[in-house]
């Protein structure tokens, strides 16, 4: 056919060419095996798409058969609630498939009339478009059965009656998706079940909480131990491991679950919880890390129940894995109890006391570790101090002066005691006890008396505890000193201070009559609990006297019988306790050279107890319930108290009535002419009117002992000179009085050291 078509071409002119056209037989028969050829490509992709989803069909029938043979509970409730997915059938979807296709043969594209350009709008509403359709995919995605009460409850009885494990893997299942709708679910997070509303929210974990951890404990077959045996761990069990992932996943989402939770409430519910699962986290070392964490900080920041459940839960862990636990358990407790000791203050006084306790019964579990923690941080305490002494720059003595350093050293004073006896750690008493030496006397101002009465009350707390003396009255007795408690306060303050939230004072401050009252307050406390630790000493009279004498002399020269009177107690009390142990010591018959027997005395004169230390256990008990009064913002409570109470009026004040009247222009009757003359010369000129004469009367200084001297001058006016005299007359009475005080102290004094001198004559005799 070509080579003829060729033939007629080559004899054809060119106008007979033009009027045959162009052969398009061959380009028609192509198109048309073009067209054949697609549509059984078309037919054979439906045909293998038919078998695909045939095949999906069937293994979705197994899926569910299986489900019904391994579970039939859960069968029967997906029948009753969501047929559904029960009720599939595959001829409608291939139906419907098959329709689709028809429909998109049928659609064929069509170009517009007229286009459009593109603008910036259109590209941002295909962009939203395609966001949505994403959004919705996700949503598709991460929605799952919904869960409803009813569910809640069925599961409930199954796992409380048979333990079933299926129903115990979905109750975990549950309270995942409830997990993460409390904290808000990631985008890749897809969990079988979804839950919402609050009231199932609170039913899932209501089910987790009360029937998972016994159902566990049926299945692992695990039985209560002592409380002096260790605890057999969950892992032990035959079946753990059919449990061991729903534990892990369960356990993982209570951790996220107490940190999203901010109610207190909930949150102890929660830390009771996870108390009772500490064995279960024991079995993963790796979760036991990441809950220690998060229980420390609720133990450092949270509220007072939820810290000292985080502190049981913390406690219990470290006990159970001690290897493992204590050492990063008692690294991160110290940090925290540092960082959050920063501060102090009324309320936040008594959680920072509770740290510190519960810091040292942690630090008392394994004495050899808490050594080498003791002298790392006591090393550090002591390096600070001497780069302060060094130094002296405002810096360096502020890495001192300051909270965190005072309550460090509280720290270990207290756990030195607590411990005592432990030859482990009885070497850090000397180092810290010269640190906190070292402390007071870095800058012993007046500015800086509460930081060391704090330093004062470690260093009695240490002396009490351990039995060793520690020179505390030096730094007691020069307060008496330095400080002129006769000085007249240029400042007045309505509170007195609180000195166990202070550490420094203010210039102001130390001008105010309240910090004279403050310091009055802590020398008689701490003088009472130091003379008190040693008053059952042998050598108690020896250590008391020269305390007494300084004493003595500091009631010479105060003049405030408010700070004489207590101060003089004190004196009373000791000179009391040393008569009784003069009286014990003449009665004793062993040599002084003998440790044992002298330590047998001293236990013994404890144990019968001095006048100074039952006082002052009745003062301690009185004045303990003061602060707790005080602490509270309670009223104290006065029993049969006959003082006078003043009775207001209701309705304001009472009217004067005519006989009232009567009394009250009856009193001024003598002075009705002198009256009658002042109105005539009220109407003269200013000129004319004569000058007013100043009356001056004597009056005693005894009608004015209520008054400051300040006072006296603005009232006496031109009286002074006579109010001087007076004083004069007072002052040389009163210096001839302290004369004969002064001669009976002396006398009273060389009895004293006669007595001691005798005492010492008595006990060489015996030697002898």
């Amino acid at each position: 056919m070509a080579v003829r078509r060729e033939r007629n071409l080559a004899a054809m002119s060119v106008d007979d060419f033009m009027k045959t056209g162009l052969d398009t037989d061959s380009d028609d028969s192509k198109g048309e095996e073009s067209d054949t050829s697609s549509v059984d490509d078309e037919k054979k992709n439906a045909t293998r798409h038919k078998g695909a989803k045939k095949s999906k069909v069937a293994k979705h029938k197994q899926s569910l058969q299986k489900l019904k043979e391994s579970d039939p509970e859960f069968y029967e409730f997906l029948q009753t609630e969501d047929q559904t997915l029960l009720n599939f059938d595959a001829s409608e979807s291939d139906t419907s498939e098959e329709e689709g296709i028809e429909e998109d043969s049928d659609d064929v594209h069509k170009l517009p009339k007229k286009l459009q350009v593109a603008s910036d709008d259109s590209e941002a509403s295909s962009t939203d478009d395609g966001e949505n359709e994403t959004v919705q995919k996700k949503e598709k995605k991460t929605k799952g059965i919904q869960v409803t009460l009813k569910m809640i409850n069925h599961w409930s009885n199954l796992i409380q009656e048979t333990g079933s494990l299926a129903c115990i893997h979905n109750a975990v299942t549950a309270f995942k998706s409830a997990v993460q709708q409390a904290g808000g679910a990631s985008e890749g997070d897809v969990t079988k079940y979804r839950v919402e509303g609050s009231g199932v929210f609170n039913a899932v974990v209501r089910l987790c909480i009360t029937d998972l951890l016994p159902a566990w404990q049926k299945i692992l077959k695990l039985q209560e131990t002592k409380s002096n045996k260790k605890q057999a761990l969950p892992s032990t069990g035959k079946k753990w491991s059919k449990i061991r992932n729903d534990v892990k996943a369960y356990v993982t989402d209570m951790i996220q679950l107490m940190s999203e939770l901010v109610d207190p409430s909930i949150v102890n519910v929660i830390l009771k919880h996870i108390h009772n699962l500490v064995p279960y986290y024991a079995c993963f070392p790796k979760l036991t890390k990441v809950l220690l964490k998060k229980l420390i900080s609720v133990w450092s920041t949270g509220e007072e129940s939820s810290r000292i459940l985080a502190f049981l839960s913390i406690n219990k862990i470290t006990r159970l894995m001690q290897g493992a636990m204590l050492e990063p358990c008692l690294k991160q407790m110290y940090m925290a109890y540092v960082k959050n000791c920063k501060f102090t203050s009324p309320t936040t006084l008594p959680m920072i006391n509770f740290m510190q306790r519960a810091l040292v019964e942690m630090f008392a579990i394994d004495v050899n570790l808490t050594y080498q923690y003791a002298f790392i941080y006591i090393r550090q305490l002591a390096i600070h101090l001497r780069n302060a002494i060094t130094v002296k720059k405002k810096e360096t003595c502020q890495s001192v002066y300051n909270w965190q350093y005072i309550h460090c050293l509280y720290l270990w004073a207290r756990l030195l005691s607590t411990v005592y006896p432990s030859d482990t750690l009885e070497p850090l008493i000397y180092p810290l006890t010269q640190t906190i030496v070292g402390t007071i006397k870095l800058v012993p101002t007046a500015k800086f008396y509460p930081l060391r009465f704090h330093c004062v009350r470690t260093l009695n707390m240490l002396s009490d505890a351990t039995n060793t003396f520690i020179p505390v009255l030096p730094f007691l007795l020069e307060v008496f000193e330095v400080t002129d408690f006769n000085k007249r306060h240029t400042g007045a303050s309505f509170k007195p201070f609180n000195f166990a939230c202070i550490l420094k004072l203010s210039k102001a401050q130390l001008q105010e009559k309240s910090f004279r009252d403050g310091v009055v307050d802590q020398l008689y406390d701490l003088l009472l609990e130091q003379f008190r630790i040693h008053s059952h000493s042998i050598g108690f009279p020896e250590l008391a006297l020269p305390a007494v004498i300084q004493i003595k002399d500091f009631l010479k020269k105060c003049k405030v019988a408010n700070y004489t009177k207590q101060i003089k107690q004190i004196l009373e009390k000791v000179e009391e306790a040393s008569k009784i142990i003069n009286l014990r010591r003449k009665a004793a018959t062993f040599d002084l050279r003998d440790c044992k027997a002298v330590d047998a005395w001293e236990i013994k004169s404890k144990e019968e107890g001095t006048p100074l230390s039952v006082f002052y256990t009745n003062w301690r008990k009185l004045r303990d319930r003061e602060l707790q009064f005080e602490i509270a913002g309670k009223e104290r409570i006065v029993g049969d108290d006959h003082l006078p109470r003043i009775e207001r009026q209701r309705g304001g004040p009472r009217k004067a009535g005519p006989e009232d009247r009567k009394e009250f222009a009856e009193l001024f009757e003598s002075a009705s002419d002198d009256d009658s003359g002042d109105d005539k010369m009220r109407f003269k000129p200013r000129e004319e009117r004569p000058k007013k004469r100043k009356k001056v009367e004597e009056q005693d200084s005894e009608e004015y002992s209520d008054f400051d001297d300040e006072e006296l001058d603005k009232l006496a006016g031109s009286g002074e000179d006579s109010v001087e005299e007076e004083k004069d007359g007072d002052d040389s009475s009163s210096s001839e009085e302290e004369d004969e005080d002064q001669a009976e102290e002396e006398d009273a004094d060389e009895d004293d050291a006669e007595d001691i001198v005798e005492d010492f004559e008595m006990s060489s005799d015996d030697d002898d």
